[in-house]
């Protein structure tokens, strides 16, 4: 059996509200010493409820270190799984198997756009922590779209990075935004492609729900003229 085949237990070792029904989970893999994953990749995790066996893939939203990973989820009131993991207690442990996915970053890696809505973020925070601090050559521009901008999750953490490092642009987005709000309102797209404008030399990298991951790629692909290639996504359905 293939190694991310392999079921392994997985231990929760933390859990924080980052907004509004969405947890950030820290765990752990007791029976690994280090558990190795490309930024991007995802881990599958398993538990039997009501007498079935039911699994969701998650995306990894941290970096390797040791034999650790985390997650980011909001809970989904009529789900199965998402109410189960909200509610976990610090030492519950669930079956993973992973990692697993290609949605990860191209080699040679070029100038870059992420686009995200929501939860879509998760993969794109262990990207930007890997990438940045290693290439200053290449311009990257994630933009993040929420429907309440009570939503964002990592915000400041992205405005660092913004702050940090001057070949990185961080363009939030609010559909709908509560009065306080000053920044960008609209869907991502607008953003997107106004910033994208007549280059062509950005690979473009989309996570979030399939009517707005299709939609980025289908205009990026057939009215923009991109390669295929240049146009990497995962969708959440």
């Amino acid at each position: 059996m293939l190694a991310h085949q392999i079921p392994h237990q997985a231990r929760l070792l933390d859990v924080k509200e980052i907004a509004p029904e969405i947890r950030h989970f820290w765990f752990d893999i007791p029976d690994l010493e280090t558990f190795e994953f490309i930024p991007g990749q995802f881990v599958s995790l398993s538990q039997t409820l009501n007498g079935k066996k039911v699994t969701r893939a998650y995306s990894i939203c941290s970096l390797p270190k040791a034999n650790t990973f985390e997650i980011v989820l909001n809970l989904v009131h009529e789900g199965i799984f998402s109410p189960y993991l909200f509610s976990l207690k610090p030492g519950d442990q669930l079956e993973m198997k992973g990692p697993h996915g290609m949605f990860v970053l191209r080699k040679p890696v070029n100038h870059s756009i992420f686009v995200a809505t929501g939860t879509g973020i998760a993969p794109f925070r262990p990207m930007l922590q890997y990438v940045l601090p290693r290439d200053r050559e290449h311009e990257f521009v994630l933009v993040f779209g929420v429907r309440y901008d009570h939503s964002f999750m990592f915000k400041r953490e992205f405005e660092e990075m913004e702050r940090q490092y001057p070949n990185f642009k961080f363009i939030p987005t609010v559909t709908r935004p509560s009065p306080e709000w000053r920044g960008n309102v609209g869907r991502v797209q607008q953003y997107v492609f106004d910033h994208i404008g007549a280059r062509r030399d950005f690979d473009v990298y989309i996570c979030g729900l399939k009517e707005m991951v299709n939609d980025v790629r289908d205009r990026c692909i057939k009215e923009l003229g991109f390669d295929k290639k240049q146009v990497v996504y995962e969708r959440y359905d």
